[in-house]
């Protein structure tokens, strides 16, 4: 099911009178400050500044300052003095509370020793970036490999290659969740998740996020989603926001597999300093350098991080009433920005329902005592280094030999720079010319064997990423069988789907923590476009009503608690690889051929498809079941038709049963002879004289056949 585009409802926000503004200022308004300060505070959400409690009566704003900013005047320097200086007193909410610097403290020391435990998958990163770009003869050089500066150092893109085609297949088969219901009552909420879901997605851009979440998932073993909440977006309605994080930039406890099993996790983000001190005014004069070391890539860039801070995000599980809470901090240096325990709306129920860290692993090779497993570049980066060494000492050789060199002795009787000099036709000589005054160095050239083992490293990169010729689409000479070249296919993807289907399981998993924030912030309907089952545009709206968590009420004093719907999500692909869609199509036109759909052979139809296996098997089973029941119901009503047709001629004396009967005759008759004609996919070809020149059968296997006929043997 297609989709193209969602809108949203945005908030109407209230107008500001001169009066509001004045309440809003003065310290009779403590009661509309703590109803403000109730309402949900998001990650990214700038808080809402209000007064200090206890402000005496010498900092409360002037009437001139009040009405000003009431009624959006220019405001001379003293009162813009005294308007910066009560930003700078003012308290946003969620700061202080229970969560202040000396906790601050405690979870920087937390965040140092996870950084420490994660340092030697930070190097391996960074290599990785470099083997990716292929400049690693640096990392050669690095490994104790001493190398002669004027020799060539050429990279090969075998690697490359090898990575560029697992993308191409990942992205071939493109995911998209179907959200399945565990209960009958469930079932429209289902649909609607289904339909709703996709949207949200195209509305992330996921498409590109998952593309370079598997760049990235292949030069380092691990890509990563992050599945936020973002009260900024919708015009400050809020939505879903996914994004693809850098493992450089995330921390959690070592030793653990499961990142949720985590005590802690961190994300950090260096920040412009005057950004911050626009956002958050009490910021000014406690900035510095950031104080945090984040690893970073060698870039041809120069990057100055002098002007910016290190922010950190902070996620962290607790205990309360037997459930585990999640909360969350953000701060900079020793200043809490927001802390979700400080706010009071938070502060008991978690900063997010489902209460796990918002981030999904999705892991190529897994690593023992890691949620961080390898990728591709650490298999086939030997190999590569091999092949290029191997390619250099060919150029070398054939430098040398390219290039003529002389022995001569010192007091030989050849001018060396008239000889030296090839636009010199002449080159002078002191006295006799003997054969021991100059001699041409000799280079002998290099053996077939260095071309053999370079050939065999190749196949060696390609026997372990799985990257053979088949796999590309290419086939060797004398391999002509439809049989032989789907099976060599067969067996070179499927490294590919097995690293396809850990990445669904990965979105899988973000369908889930979807489902869990709509659930939590949808409060407001908000409208999409989507496209139907026909393709036409369908407008729904939706909210969270039916979802959440619902009061069963008493049955015989007993509390029955509440009720939570519960869903499945099922991933299937999108986007299939062409040659996929053709196998589909086939197939479909072969079952219709064949009589499939024939309602008069659904029992036997039934059967045979049950005895198949291939995708949407199930749709096919239902479409063929309500089919042979449509079938039954007609007969039925035709029989009802002929009993009221003879008590009609009976009555009225007409032939309406003679009528009905040879009509419905005729349509059998046609139904007959179209089966008779599409039983047989075989179309022959006559000539003037109606003899058979040509025979073709349009079936998969023959067209599959031809296919492989023309790509080994092209004309």
């Amino acid at each position: 099911m297609a989709k193209s585009t969602t809108k949203r409802q945005p908030k109407q926000l209230p107008e500001q009178t001169a009066e509001a503004a004045a309440a809003y200022e003065t310290p009779e308004a403590a009661p509309l400050q703590e109803e403000q300060a109730a309402q949900p505070l998001q990650m990214g959400q700038e808080p809402q500044q209000a007064p200090v409690q206890g402000m005496g009566a010498e900092a409360a704003p002037q009437p001139e300052l009040v009405s000003l900013m009431a009624q959006g005047r220019n405001m001379p320097d003293e009162l813009l003095a005294q308007k910066a200086a009560l930003d700078m007193q003012s308290v946003p909410t969620g700061k202080e509370g229970v969560i202040g610097k000396e906790q601050v403290r405690e979870a920087a020391q937390i965040l140092e020793k996870y950084k420490q435990g994660k340092r030697n998958l930070e190097t391996r990163i960074i290599d990785n970036e470099q083997w990716f770009k292929m400049r690693h003869w640096e990392q050669i050089r690095n490994k104790g490999n001493p190398q002669n500066p004027n020799d060539p150092q050429p990279t090969s893109a075998w690697l490359f290659n090898s990575i560029a085609n697992k993308h191409a297949d990942a992205m071939d088969n493109f995911p998209e969740p179907n959200v399945l219901p565990r209960e009958e009552s469930d079932k429209p909420d289902a649909d609607m998740l289904s339909k709703i879901l996709p949207v949200v997605l195209e509305h992330n851009d996921f498409e590109q996020t998952y593309s370079d979440a598997w760049w990235y998932k292949l030069k380092t073993g691990t890509g990563v989603y992050g599945v936020f909440w973002n009260p900024k977006l919708e015009n400050g309605l809020g939505d879903i926001d996914i994004k693809e994080l850098d493992l450089l930039n995330l921390f959690w406890e070592p030793g653990i597999t499961d990142i949720q099993k985590s005590r802690h996790f961190f994300t950090v983000e260096l920040v412009d300093n005057d950004l911050l001190m626009e956002q958050y005014p009490f910021l000014k004069g406690k900035l510095s350098s950031p104080a945090i070391d984040v690893a970073e890539y060698i870039s041809d860039d120069s990057i100055d991080t002098s002007q910016k801070s290190a922010v950190v995000d902070w996620y962290y599980k607790v205990q309360r009433e037997g459930r585990t809470v999640l909360h969350y901090c953000k701060y900079c240096g020793d200043e809490v920005l927001y802390a979700s325990e400080n706010d009071p709306s938070y502060a008991e129920r978690g900063f997010y329902d489902h209460a796990k860290y918002p981030v999904i692993f999705d892991t190529m090779f897994v690593e023992a005592g890691t949620p961080a497993g390898f990728g591709y570049i650490d298999i086939m980066k030997d190999a590569q280094m091999y092949i290029d060494k191997l390619d250099q000492i060919t150029m070398r050789n054939v430098f040398l030999m390219s290039k003529p060199r002389f022995f001569i002795r010192d007091n030989g009787t050849v001018n060396e720079e008239e000889f030296a000099d090839w636009s010199k036709d002449f080159v002078h000589c002191t006295s006799g010319l003997g054969e021991d005054s100059i001699r041409q160095i000799v280079v002998s050239p290099l053996t077939d064997l260095c071309v053999t083992v370079k050939n065999m490293k190749v196949d060696e990169l390609k026997e372990t990423s799985g990257n053979r010729d088949f796999s590309q689409g290419s086939t060797t000479s004398g391999v002509t069988a439809a049989s032989a070249i789907a099976a060599l296919q067969e067996a070179g993807s499927k490294l590919s789907r097995d690293m396809i289907k850990s990445s669904y399981r990965a979105f899988k998993q973000i369908g889930y923590l979807c489902i869990e924030l709509i659930r939590q912030f949808y409060d407001e309907p908000r409208s999409f476009r989507i496209i139907g089952p026909q393709g036409q545009n369908e407008y729904v709206h939706y909210d969270n009503t039916r979802i959440r968590p619902q009061n069963q009420g008493t049955a015989f004093g007993v509390d029955l608690g509440y009720r939570r719907p519960v869903f499945d999500i099922e991933i299937t692909a999108q986007k299939a690889s062409p040659f996929s869609k053709i196998a589909q199509n086939e197939l479909s036109k072969e079952l219709y051929g064949m009589g499939f759909f024939n309602p008069q052979l659904v029992d036997q139809a039934l059967i045979a498809i049950d005895m198949m296996d291939f995708d949407g098997k199930e749709m096919v089973l239902q479409k063929i079941s309500q089919n042979g029941t449509l079938y039954q119901q007609v007969q039925k009503l035709q029989e009802q038709m002929q009993k009221m047709a003879i008590l009609v001629d009976n009555a009225y004396g007409s032939s309406v049963f003679d009528n009905l009967t040879g009509a419905i005759g005729q349509k059998q008759q046609q139904a007959k002879d179209a089966k008779r004609g599409k039983a047989d996919n075989t179309v022959i070809e006559t000539d003037a004289l109606g003899k058979a020149v040509k025979t073709s059968k349009n079936n998969t296997a023959s067209t599959a056949k031809d296919r492989a006929q023309d790509t080994s043997n092209p004309k």
